[in-house]
Protein backbone atom coordinates (compact mmCIF):
# COMPACT_ATOMS: atom_id res chain seq x y z
CA UNK A 1 0.00 0.00 0.00
CA UNK A 2 1.54 3.21 -1.13
CA UNK A 3 -1.02 5.93 -0.24
CA UNK A 4 0.30 9.24 -0.85
CA UNK A 5 0.00 13.08 0.93
CA UNK A 6 -1.89 14.08 -1.90
CA UNK A 7 -4.56 11.57 -1.89
CA UNK A 8 -5.36 12.66 1.88
CA UNK A 9 -5.62 15.96 1.13
CA UNK A 10 -7.90 15.43 -1.64
CA UNK A 11 -9.96 12.75 0.26
CA UNK A 12 -10.12 16.01 2.89
CA UNK A 13 -11.61 18.35 0.33
CA UNK A 14 -14.02 16.02 -0.77
CA UNK A 15 -15.01 15.12 2.65
CA UNK A 16 -14.98 19.07 3.13
CA UNK A 17 -17.08 20.10 0.23
CA UNK A 18 -19.10 17.13 -0.91
CA UNK A 19 -18.12 17.34 -4.39
CA UNK A 20 -15.56 16.78 -6.90
CA UNK A 21 -16.28 20.21 -8.81
CA UNK A 22 -15.40 21.79 -5.46
CA UNK A 23 -12.74 20.17 -4.27
CA UNK A 24 -11.09 20.28 -7.32
CA UNK A 25 -11.45 24.17 -7.34
CA UNK A 26 -9.79 24.41 -4.13
CA UNK A 27 -6.93 22.20 -4.72
CA UNK A 28 -6.84 23.55 -7.73
CA UNK A 29 -6.75 20.37 -10.10
CA UNK A 30 -8.84 18.99 -12.89
CA UNK A 31 -11.56 17.05 -11.92
CA UNK A 32 -10.21 13.77 -13.39
CA UNK A 33 -7.17 13.73 -11.48
CA UNK A 34 -9.65 14.31 -8.25
CA UNK A 35 -11.35 11.44 -9.24
CA UNK A 36 -8.39 9.34 -9.94
CA UNK A 37 -7.02 9.61 -6.83
CA UNK A 38 -9.74 9.30 -4.66
CA UNK A 39 -10.75 6.21 -6.75
CA UNK A 40 -7.07 4.81 -5.71
CA UNK A 41 -7.16 5.71 -2.14
CA UNK A 42 -10.65 4.10 -2.14
CA UNK A 43 -8.74 0.78 -3.88
CA UNK A 44 -6.59 0.67 -1.51
CA UNK A 45 -8.26 0.83 1.34
CA UNK A 46 -10.44 -1.99 0.38
CA UNK A 47 -13.62 0.00 -0.14
CA UNK A 48 -15.76 3.27 -0.29
CA UNK A 49 -15.17 6.35 1.93
CA UNK A 50 -18.45 8.21 0.59
CA UNK A 51 -22.39 7.40 -0.34
CA UNK A 52 -23.34 9.44 -3.59
CA UNK A 53 -26.46 11.50 -3.44
CA UNK A 54 -27.29 12.89 -6.70
CA UNK A 55 -24.31 15.29 -7.29
CA UNK A 56 -23.20 14.98 -3.81
CA UNK A 57 -20.81 12.76 -2.05
CA UNK A 58 -21.62 11.77 1.66
CA UNK A 59 -19.07 10.73 3.36
CA UNK A 60 -19.58 7.03 5.06
CA UNK A 61 -18.76 5.56 8.18
CA UNK A 62 -15.10 4.24 7.48
CA UNK A 63 -14.78 7.65 5.74
CA UNK A 64 -15.60 9.70 9.55
CA UNK A 65 -13.11 7.28 10.89
CA UNK A 66 -10.23 8.42 8.35
CA UNK A 67 -11.14 12.12 8.18
CA UNK A 68 -9.43 13.05 11.65
CA UNK A 69 -6.15 11.03 10.90
CA UNK A 70 -5.53 12.25 8.03
CA UNK A 71 -6.20 15.99 9.16
CA UNK A 72 -3.94 14.89 11.89
CA UNK A 73 -1.06 13.11 9.66
CA UNK A 74 -1.10 16.90 7.39
CA UNK A 75 -1.26 18.82 10.42
CA UNK A 76 2.21 16.94 11.73
CA UNK A 77 3.52 17.10 8.30
CA UNK A 78 3.67 21.12 8.19
CA UNK A 79 4.89 21.55 11.39
CA UNK A 80 7.43 19.59 9.99
CA UNK A 81 7.58 21.85 7.20
CA UNK A 82 7.29 25.33 9.34
CA UNK A 83 9.55 24.26 11.88
CA UNK A 84 12.92 23.21 10.05
CA UNK A 85 12.31 26.13 7.72
CA UNK A 86 12.56 28.43 10.02
CA UNK A 87 15.42 31.11 10.28
CA UNK A 88 16.62 31.41 13.53
CA UNK A 89 18.52 35.30 13.13
CA UNK A 90 15.46 36.58 12.03
CA UNK A 91 11.61 36.54 12.45
CA UNK A 92 10.35 36.12 9.03
CA UNK A 93 7.20 34.11 7.05
CA UNK A 94 3.60 34.58 6.51
CA UNK A 95 1.02 34.19 9.26
CA UNK A 96 -2.21 32.71 8.26
CA UNK A 97 -5.06 34.94 11.01
CA UNK A 98 -8.61 34.76 11.50
CA UNK A 99 -10.36 37.14 13.77
CA UNK A 100 -14.06 37.49 15.27
CA UNK A 101 -15.24 40.98 14.05
CA UNK A 102 -14.94 43.22 16.81
CA UNK A 103 -11.42 42.36 17.67
CA UNK A 104 -10.40 41.63 13.60
CA UNK A 105 -12.13 45.25 12.73
CA UNK A 106 -11.18 47.13 15.83
CA UNK A 107 -8.10 45.54 17.47
CA UNK A 108 -5.80 43.43 15.54
CA UNK A 109 -5.28 46.38 12.48
CA UNK A 110 -3.23 48.45 14.99
CA UNK A 111 -1.70 45.65 16.33
CA UNK A 112 -0.66 44.39 12.62
CA UNK A 113 1.06 48.13 11.99
CA UNK A 114 3.04 48.09 14.91
CA UNK A 115 4.07 44.55 14.68
CA UNK A 116 5.03 44.56 10.58
CA UNK A 117 7.27 48.05 11.43
CA UNK A 118 9.13 46.24 13.81
CA UNK A 119 9.07 43.17 11.77
CA UNK A 120 9.51 43.92 8.33
CA UNK A 121 10.14 40.28 6.60
CA UNK A 122 7.03 38.98 8.12
CA UNK A 123 3.42 39.08 6.23
CA UNK A 124 0.68 38.77 7.90
CA UNK A 125 -2.86 38.15 6.32
CA UNK A 126 -6.33 38.07 8.52
CA UNK A 127 -9.77 37.13 7.74
CA UNK A 128 -12.70 38.47 9.67
CA UNK A 129 -15.47 35.91 10.37
CA UNK A 130 -17.96 35.81 13.29
CA UNK A 131 -16.26 33.31 16.31
CA UNK A 132 -18.06 29.84 15.28
CA UNK A 133 -16.44 30.57 11.33
CA UNK A 134 -13.01 31.41 13.15
CA UNK A 135 -12.91 27.94 15.33
CA UNK A 136 -13.87 26.43 11.72
CA UNK A 137 -11.13 27.78 9.76
CA UNK A 138 -8.95 26.58 12.59
CA UNK A 139 -9.76 23.11 12.59
CA UNK A 140 -9.82 23.26 8.93
CA UNK A 141 -6.10 24.63 8.99
CA UNK A 142 -6.60 27.62 7.05
CA UNK A 143 -5.51 29.54 9.68
CA UNK A 144 -2.72 29.25 11.86
CA UNK A 145 -4.03 31.15 14.63
CA UNK A 146 -7.41 33.04 15.84
CA UNK A 147 -8.58 35.72 18.17
CA UNK A 148 -12.36 35.53 19.54
CA UNK A 149 -14.68 37.28 21.62
CA UNK A 150 -17.20 33.72 21.77
CA UNK A 151 -16.77 30.38 23.42
CA UNK A 152 -15.10 28.00 21.21
CA UNK A 153 -16.52 24.32 21.43
CA UNK A 154 -14.27 22.12 19.35
CA UNK A 155 -12.12 20.24 21.86
CA UNK A 156 -9.13 20.10 18.80
CA UNK A 157 -8.85 23.92 19.32
CA UNK A 158 -6.64 25.21 22.33
CA UNK A 159 -7.82 28.69 23.96
CA UNK A 160 -5.74 31.26 25.60
CA UNK A 161 -7.54 34.05 27.66
CA UNK A 162 -5.55 37.41 26.35
CA UNK A 163 -7.10 40.39 26.76
CA UNK A 164 -10.77 41.77 28.86
CA UNK A 165 -12.86 43.81 27.28
CA UNK A 166 -16.41 45.32 28.45
CA UNK A 167 -19.59 45.22 26.58
CA UNK A 168 -21.53 48.78 26.87
CA UNK A 169 -25.52 49.85 25.53
CA UNK A 170 -24.95 52.56 23.02
CA UNK A 171 -27.62 55.21 21.78
CA UNK A 172 -28.01 57.28 19.27
CA UNK A 173 -27.79 61.26 20.79
CA UNK A 174 -31.64 61.79 20.78
CA UNK A 175 -32.37 58.65 22.65
CA UNK A 176 -33.90 59.03 25.81
CA UNK A 177 -31.58 56.70 27.15
CA UNK A 178 -28.73 58.71 25.63
CA UNK A 179 -29.80 61.17 28.62
CA UNK A 180 -28.81 58.91 31.71
CA UNK A 181 -25.08 57.82 32.65
CA UNK A 182 -25.90 54.00 33.01
CA UNK A 183 -28.09 51.01 31.86
CA UNK A 184 -30.32 49.43 34.64
CA UNK A 185 -30.87 46.03 33.93
CA UNK A 186 -33.61 44.75 34.36
CA UNK A 187 -35.46 48.09 34.28
CA UNK A 188 -34.24 49.36 31.09
CA UNK A 189 -34.59 46.43 28.90
CA UNK A 190 -37.71 46.18 28.55
CA UNK A 191 -38.11 49.92 27.06
CA UNK A 192 -36.49 49.47 24.12
CA UNK A 193 -35.81 47.99 20.73
CA UNK A 194 -32.45 45.77 19.95
CA UNK A 195 -30.44 45.73 17.35
CA UNK A 196 -28.22 42.70 17.08
CA UNK A 197 -25.51 40.91 15.38
CA UNK A 198 -26.34 37.96 13.69
CA UNK A 199 -26.33 34.50 15.03
CA UNK A 200 -22.77 33.11 15.60
CA UNK A 201 -21.92 36.27 16.67
CA UNK A 202 -19.78 36.18 19.77
CA UNK A 203 -20.72 39.71 21.05
CA UNK A 204 -24.40 38.76 20.74
CA UNK A 205 -24.05 34.63 22.48
CA UNK A 206 -22.73 36.52 25.51
CA UNK A 207 -24.71 39.40 26.05
CA UNK A 208 -27.43 37.09 25.41
CA UNK A 209 -25.57 34.61 28.14
CA UNK A 210 -25.31 37.56 30.87
CA UNK A 211 -28.75 38.41 30.49
CA UNK A 212 -29.99 34.95 31.89
CA UNK A 213 -33.64 34.83 32.71
CA UNK A 214 -33.59 38.61 31.54
CA UNK A 215 -32.94 37.90 28.21
CA UNK A 216 -37.04 37.25 27.81
CA UNK A 217 -37.24 40.82 28.49
CA UNK A 218 -35.62 41.76 25.23
CA UNK A 219 -37.05 43.06 21.82
CA UNK A 220 -35.28 42.78 18.74
CA UNK A 221 -36.33 44.77 16.05
CA UNK A 222 -33.03 43.78 14.01
CA UNK A 223 -30.21 41.59 13.11
CA UNK A 224 -27.36 43.00 11.28
CA UNK A 225 -24.18 41.31 10.01
CA UNK A 226 -21.70 44.02 11.12
CA UNK A 227 -20.80 46.35 13.87
CA UNK A 228 -20.53 49.18 11.42
CA UNK A 229 -23.98 48.88 10.55
CA UNK A 230 -25.36 48.47 13.65
CA UNK A 231 -23.92 51.72 15.15
CA UNK A 232 -25.38 53.32 11.81
CA UNK A 233 -28.45 51.93 13.01
CA UNK A 234 -28.37 52.65 16.45
CA UNK A 235 -27.47 56.70 15.64
CA UNK A 236 -30.22 56.79 13.46
CA UNK A 237 -32.66 56.67 15.98
CA UNK A 238 -33.41 52.67 15.02
CA UNK A 239 -32.85 51.37 18.53
CA UNK A 240 -30.36 50.59 20.78
CA UNK A 241 -27.11 47.95 20.48
CA UNK A 242 -24.96 46.26 23.09
CA UNK A 243 -21.36 46.33 21.85
CA UNK A 244 -18.27 45.89 23.00
CA UNK A 245 -16.56 49.23 24.42
CA UNK A 246 -13.36 48.55 21.54
CA UNK A 247 -15.95 49.44 18.83
CA UNK A 248 -17.18 52.92 19.52
CA UNK A 249 -14.50 54.87 20.93
CA UNK A 250 -14.34 56.95 17.63
CA UNK A 251 -18.07 57.89 17.40
CA UNK A 252 -18.81 58.40 21.39
CA UNK A 253 -15.79 60.99 21.27
CA UNK A 254 -17.31 62.69 18.51
CA UNK A 255 -20.31 62.82 20.12
CA UNK A 256 -22.52 60.67 17.20
CA UNK A 257 -23.15 58.09 20.09
CA UNK A 258 -23.50 57.64 24.00
CA UNK A 259 -21.81 55.19 25.91
CA UNK A 260 -24.17 54.03 28.73
CA UNK A 261 -22.26 51.01 31.41
CA UNK A 262 -24.51 48.83 32.27
CA UNK A 263 -25.44 48.46 35.91
CA UNK A 264 -27.01 45.08 37.18
CA UNK A 265 -24.97 42.21 35.76
CA UNK A 266 -20.89 42.19 34.94
CA UNK A 267 -20.58 42.98 31.46
CA UNK A 268 -17.04 41.90 31.83
CA UNK A 269 -15.33 39.11 28.84
CA UNK A 270 -12.42 37.99 27.83
CA UNK A 271 -10.86 37.64 24.66
CA UNK A 272 -8.95 34.81 23.65
CA UNK A 273 -6.47 33.45 21.62
CA UNK A 274 -7.03 30.12 20.05
CA UNK A 275 -4.51 27.48 17.65
CA UNK A 276 -5.29 23.76 16.88
CA UNK A 277 -4.53 21.73 19.96
CA UNK A 278 -1.76 20.33 17.86
CA UNK A 279 -0.48 22.60 15.98
CA UNK A 280 3.65 23.17 16.45
CA UNK A 281 3.97 27.29 17.63
CA UNK A 282 6.61 28.48 14.61
CA UNK A 283 8.93 31.25 15.88
CA UNK A 284 6.52 33.73 14.09
CA UNK A 285 3.59 32.83 16.07
CA UNK A 286 5.40 32.59 19.43
CA UNK A 287 6.33 36.59 18.63
CA UNK A 288 3.10 37.99 17.44
CA UNK A 289 1.18 35.87 20.48
CA UNK A 290 4.01 37.97 22.70
CA UNK A 291 3.57 41.16 21.29
CA UNK A 292 0.00 41.14 21.88
CA UNK A 293 0.06 40.48 25.50
CA UNK A 294 1.58 44.32 25.20
CA UNK A 295 -1.74 45.34 25.47
CA UNK A 296 -1.92 43.64 29.16
CA UNK A 297 1.89 44.80 29.63
CA UNK A 298 1.37 48.51 29.18
CA UNK A 299 -1.10 50.37 31.41
CA UNK A 300 -2.70 52.43 28.56
CA UNK A 301 -3.60 49.49 26.46
CA UNK A 302 -7.20 49.16 26.71
CA UNK A 303 -7.60 53.33 26.55
CA UNK A 304 -5.10 52.90 23.02
CA UNK A 305 -7.49 50.90 21.31
CA UNK A 306 -10.76 52.47 22.20
CA UNK A 307 -9.31 55.54 21.28
CA UNK A 308 -7.91 55.74 17.89
CA UNK A 309 -5.83 58.89 17.96
CA UNK A 310 -3.97 57.32 20.80
CA UNK A 311 -2.48 54.99 18.97
CA UNK A 312 0.95 56.59 18.52
CA UNK A 313 0.92 56.06 22.57
CA UNK A 314 0.62 52.27 21.86
CA UNK A 315 3.36 52.42 19.30
CA UNK A 316 5.92 53.94 21.88
CA UNK A 317 4.93 51.52 24.63
CA UNK A 318 5.51 48.48 21.60
CA UNK A 319 8.61 49.86 20.90
CA UNK A 320 9.81 49.93 24.64
CA UNK A 321 8.50 46.62 25.34
CA UNK A 322 10.94 44.67 22.61
CA UNK A 323 14.07 46.74 23.27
Amino acid sequence: MAITLRQLEIFIAVAETQQVTKASERLHLTQSAVSMALGELQNQLGGPLFDRRGRSLLINDRGRFLLPLCKEILCQINNIESLMAEKTETVAGTLQMVASSTIGNYVLPYLIGVFKRLHPAVTLNMLVSNTRRAEELIVEGVADIGFVEGEVSNDQVTTVPWLRDELVVIAGPDHEMARQPTFQIPDDLSRCEWIMREKGSGTAQIFKKKLGSHVTGLKVAMELGHTEAIKKAVEAGAGVACLSGLTVGREVEQGWLAKLRVEGIDMQRMLHIIHYKNKAMTRLMREFVEFCRVINECGQGYACLTSPGKLQELLVQANRFHT
